[in-house]
């Protein structure tokens, strides 16, 4: 189905077709990303796991890798490294101390799609 972008105001928008809206069940608000060139529509993620769970999922950073086909090269704070999922891990809240920063929406979205493809059947 096609759909135009439409001029709002100083912005543009992209008018949803209530069907869609219906078979997608979104709402009033939607996450928005760019993945391999497309613009990827999805309901906001529900961030209530984390409020009644103690424990958190990391994956490590790490300067001193080596590529390898379940580590994401990236670069934090001026330095090469990867991010290990053949790492994860879950770990207590307590023992986060502070937080170091956020990484590229690049970084995220390789992580994603490299964890997609790792849990996959």
């Amino acid at each position: 189905m096609r759909a135009r972008i439409v001029k709002i105001g100083n912005s543009q928008g992209l008018r949803i077709p209530k069907i869609i809206l219906e078979q997608t069940k979104l709402k009033d608000e939607v996450e928005l990303k760019v993945q391999d060139h497309q613009i990827v529509i999805s309901t906001p993620q529900s961030d209530e796991m984390n409020r009644f769970v103690s424990t958190i999922i990391v994956a490590p950073m790490t300067t001193k890798s080596s590529p390898y086909p379940t580590r994401v090269p990236l670069r934090f704070k001026g330095k090469r490294g990867h991010v290990v999922l053949d790492q994860i891990r879950t770990v207590d809240k307590a023992r986060l101390v502070k937080r170091l920063g956020s990484i590229d929406a690049q970084t995220q979205s390789a992580v994603l799609s490299l964890l997609n493809e790792m849990f996959s059947p």
